[in-house]
């Protein structure tokens, strides 16, 4: 009974350590990643389709990304789509590819920056916490209903608090190593 409590709280701050990464990807930090394009929708063939399943995406230097479109037609669509996006990427493209400068940070929005990891990284702890209560109340109902007993009801919720604990850390260590890929120069 117990383990399959601490399952299931495992399996919740897996979730939210999960989303935290996919959200950490998204945060620029003056490097090309492709995964600043994981957002954008390309309409092809009236479909709205991800830009990864229409184009080959790379970062071949630091601050360049590059789209190579599987079909020329859809260069204009994949131009239109990155700057509807609003993701910070100016594209230019000489008719076979499309080319992504990646602009250095400022100062001050590399401090936006981290500010909004922080509150990205509040929201995996908030998750997390939400996970320790959820398992913290499944043990009182089934302490109340007689299937575990006190004991094992506190030493169950000990276990818990042990497990939101290591997933606290874990959540410090990626924000930290986000922190300074930020603040890198």
């Amino acid at each position: 009974m117990i383990d399959e409590v601490l399952k299931e709280a495992r399996s919740g701050m897996d979730k939210a350590i999960k989303a935290l990464k996919k959200e950490m990807t998204k945060v620029r930090t003056g490097r090309a990643s492709t995964a600043l394009l994981d957002d954008v929708k390309v309409e092809y063939y009236g479909v709205p389709t991800p830009l990864s399943q229409v184009a080959t995406l790379s970062a071949p230097e630091a601050r360049l990304i590059t789209v190579q479109p599987w079909e020329k037609n859809l260069l204009p669509a994949i131009e239109k789509a990155i700057f509807k996006a609003d993701i910070g990427l100016t594209p230019s493209s000489d008719g076979q590819l499309i080319r992504l400068p990646v602009p250095a940070l400022t100062e001050e929005r590399r401090l936006e920056m981290v500010k909004l990891i922080k509150r990205m990284a509040e929201d995996a702890r908030i998750s997390v916490r939400n996970a320790r209560r959820d398992a913290n109340e499944n043990l009182k109902m089934l302490e109340k209903e007689k299937e575990i007993t006190e004991d094992e009801q506190k030493r169950g919720e000990k276990d818990v608090q042990q497990l939101t604990d290591e997933y606290i850390s874990n959540i410090e260590v990626v924000i930290q190593s986000k922190e300074r890929e930020l603040l890198e120069i």
